[in-house]
């Protein structure tokens, strides 16, 4: 049987007062709708179509060619958001699983179990329910005498006795494909609200159909992400769950309730993971490392046995033994080779360097080719921008740049070159060189009082 989905994420989001459309909005650093995307991906579904509206550029950018796109062109309800799809949909058999773009918990099992359930039974249309302690702002089901769901209705429609049921619905429909969208069309708006809503073809089903429900037993996966409050409560589900399974898989973790894993980074066993460090993004950590306190890794490789310390890397690599920091930033693209040492302050962006390379302290190698055993003095800089272009450093094996050395880029440095403190250097240093670009020290005699101010005391010239 053939399996299809429809996400709706039209809507606006008003409560969350952010620019971004709603269902964009990044939950540890990643697009809400992303999550459910993914994991619909990790089952058998033969076609994706995502109903899009406000804002549809920027969740068309999130997913790309990853779903197909309806659009849904005037905000009337959940009903004419499904009915979007139909185009898309219309001719197929098969099962349809409506979710919504802010439901980011929702995992590849409870997924699977919904198709199954539904499948497996002879009912048209499958709705998920979830039970809870305090129902307020959701739609209530409504059943017959004998057990059987017989309508939605929206909480501000409910009748006292009605406000009192603790069974909800979450949203979420599994459906027979073509019987859906002949309900659809059957949907009258709403004369208040002026909206057609999803939750009528309970009602319209099941007049000629047999209807069932599904019921999720972990509420928090069919939780909605409305505002920036909900915002936090999904990223602290996702985290818990993240840092449990990360722990019973081998990695140490000291005070995990500080420690923030994003859901698609791939941490081996005996690495240790200090308090305040966040790594999202595609990020992996290999065995043996030790990463924090107070450190931010986002799309980083990190390799075996590296410790970072108080620091930040992006979109970077850092290979086997090297130290980063404290208080080191790593960017676009870096490649820090092995055993090397990138320590106080340092910046590195889009440069390479090789094996056994040092840069202690208060230094910034930017768009540079660096060798093995190179060693960067305190203060150095290489000059990549000239106030218009980029240009790059080529430093080559062996070679010691002395404190408070500029390189201005383009530049060449060969092998075993030694170049002296202070110096700005213009030219290529050909292999072997000894470089000194300063002008030479010159003591003037007696004259420092010419420069310095004098001290007054009770008016008298020292």
């Amino acid at each position: 049987m053939k399996r299809h989905a429809i996400i709706l994420a039209a809507g606006k989001g008003t409560r969350m007062r952010t620019k971004l459309p709603k269902c964009a909005f990044p939950i540890l650093k990643k697009p809400m709708i992303d999550y459910i995307v993914e994991n619909v991906e990790k089952i058998d579904v033969d076609t994706v179509v995502t109903v899009v509206g406000h804002q549809k550029h920027v969740i068309q950018e999130v997913l790309d060619t990853r779903t197909l796109y309806a659009v849904q062109a005037e905000q009337l309800g959940t009903g004419h958001a499904a009915l979007a799809a139909k185009t898309l949909l219309k001719d197929e058999e098969g099962t349809t699983l409506i979710l919504l773009g802010d439901m980011p918990l929702i995992d590849k099992k409870t997924l699977q179990s919904i198709y199954e359930v539904h499948e497996n039974s002879d009912q048209v249309l499958t709705v998920v329910t979830a039970n809870f302690e305090a129902p307020h702002g959701y739609g209530r089901i409504i059943r017959d005498d004998y057990g059987k769901i017989t309508a939605i209705v929206e909480e501000k429609n409910c009748t006292e006795a009605q406000r009192k049921i603790t069974e909800i619905n979450t949203g979420l429909y599994a459906v027979d494909n073509k019987r859906l969208f002949e309900a659809l069309d059957k949907v009258e708006k709403d004369p208040i609200k002026g909206e057609y809503y999803l939750t009528d073809i309970v009602k319209i089903m099941n007049e000629d159909h047999p209807v069932g429900t599904f019921t999720i037993r972990e509420n928090h996966r069919v939780m909605g992400v409305n505002d920036l409050y909900a915002v936090s409560q999904a990223e602290k589900y996702l985290r818990d769950e993240i840092n449990k399974d990360l722990m019973l898989n081998g990695v140490s973790m000291i005070n995990p309730e500080t420690i923030t894993i994003g859901h698609n980074v791939q941490i081996e066993g005996n690495v240790t993971l200090l308090p305040n460090t966040t790594i999202t993004g595609e990020s992996i950590i290999k065995e043996g490392a030790v990463i924090g306190p107070n450190t931010e890794i986002h799309n980083g490789i990190i390799h075996e046995s590296v410790e970072v310390k108080h620091s930040l890397i992006y979109d970077s690599e850092v290979h086997e033994r090297t130290t980063v920091g404290p208080f080191a930033h790593l960017r676009n693209r870096a490649n820090i080779g092995k055993d090397n040492r990138i320590g106080n302050f340092v910046e590195v962006k889009k440069s390479t360097t090789g094996h056994d390379t040092k840069a202690s302290h208060l230094a910034y190698i930017g768009d540079t080719t660096t060798g093995s055993h190179v060693n960067f003095g305190c203060g150095s800089i290489t000059v990549n921008y000239d106030g218009r272009d980029k240009h790059r450093t080529s430093i080559g094996d062996d070679v010691f740049i002395g404190c408070n050395t500029n390189l201005i880029a383009p530049i060449t440095i060969e092998d075993n070159v030694f170049i002296a403190a202070g110096s700005t250097v213009t030219d290529n240093i050909p292999s072997g060189s000894l470089a000194i670009a300063r002008n030479r020290q010159i003591n003037k005699a007696d004259y420092a009082k010419n420069l310095i101010k004098p001290k007054l005391k009770n008016n008298i010239i020292k």
